[in-house]
């Protein structure tokens, strides 16, 4: 063999295994260079014709073509193995879509345990502290107004009956003014009722005052009032939240150190010693005027009903 058939030689061999390199490419390459392989293969197979024209087929396969185009039990040359390519890409395909559901049930899966602590944190989050509770229940004290007492609700009334037609007769003997301002008129008028003596009728009334016209400029008379037709009525436990939520929405209202004195009355109808003697050192502390002015009988008569240390 000359110099030229050899060197044309090693060049088939070179561009075979270049051929086999492009075999061996990544399956997301494959398509895109088989018609570069192609390419390859008759370029190699003219050479081999050149350089081997009686070529045995040791290097090269024979060029022998089958009706369907391929030759006997021979895969083209260059071709990378389409089973092992599908199988990868399915296998990757596969493992896409698990990931993609992993990551979706991780999603899933956090949302549901944030909302889940949601929950218990509202589950065992302590009630909402109620400024009232001071005013009703045994060992508490009474709160200035910018500290938060929880408070029980008012004792719900009796189931109340039919009033006779006496009664009725009186209650509607009241008149109701008629001012031209609204919430005077209902103040008024619940005002009274109470002077009459018709509690629960003062109590329905001066609640319907209280809660229409919470800016008026007698909402601190109207609140104090309620709770004394209450304590009036009977109730001390109930007058006693009235009272205290006037002296602490407003500590400077006009009845503020009247609710205060009364919401000690309340605690002594209640037996409740600690709260009334907490509620006369509040006033004195805090209304020391009044406690030597208008305000001294009731404030000595409180004092005198209770011993305080």
């Amino acid at each position: 063999m000359n110099s030229t058939v050899w060197q044309a030689s090693r060049k088939a061999t070179a561009a075979l295994a270049l051929a086999g390199c492009f075999a061996m490419a990544v399956p997301a390459a494959a398509q895109s260079d088989e018609a570069r392989l192609r390419k390859i293969e008759a370029e190699v197979r003219a050479l081999q014709r050149a350089v081997f024209p009686n070529g045995d087929g040791r290097f090269f396969p024979p060029e022998v073509v089958t009706p369907n185009g391929q030759q006997p039990n021979q895969q083209p040359a260059g071709t990378p193995s389409e089973t092992a390519l599908t199988d990868i890409l399915a296998r990757l395909d596969a493992l896409e879509r698990q990931l993609s559901r992993l990551t979706a049930r991780s999603e899933e899966n956090a949302n549901a345990i944030a909302e889940m602590e949601a929950r218990l944190g509202e589950l065992e989050a302590p009630p909402a502290a109620d400024p009232q509770v001071a005013a009703a229940q045994p060992g508490g004290t009474v709160q200035r107004p910018n500290q938060a007492t929880p408070t029980p609700s008012p004792t719900p009334a009796p189931a109340a009956t039919q009033p006779s037609p006496q009664r009725v007769a009186a209650v509607q003997a009241i008149e109701k003014p008629a001012t031209g301002d609204a919430g005077e008129d209902e103040y008024t008028y619940g005002f009274r009722l109470w002077e009459a003596k018709f509690f629960p009728e003062a109590q329905q009334q001066l609640k319907l005052y209280v809660d229409r016209y919470p800016r008026h400029e007698r909402i601190s008379f109207g609140r104090n009032l309620l709770g004394r037709a209450y304590l009036d009525g009977g109730d001390a436990r109930t007058a006693a939240t009235f009272f205290f939520d006037n002296y602490t929405k407003d500590p400077n209202g006009a009845r503020a150190p009247d609710s205060l004195l009364y919401l000690a009355e309340s605690m002594v109808v209640l037996k409740d010693t600690a709260r009334a003697c907490r509620a006369l050192a509040e006033f004195g502390e805090k209304y020391p005027a009044l406690a030597t002015g208008r305000l001294k009988s009731q404030y000595d008569r409180n004092r005198a009903a209770v011993r305080c240390s």
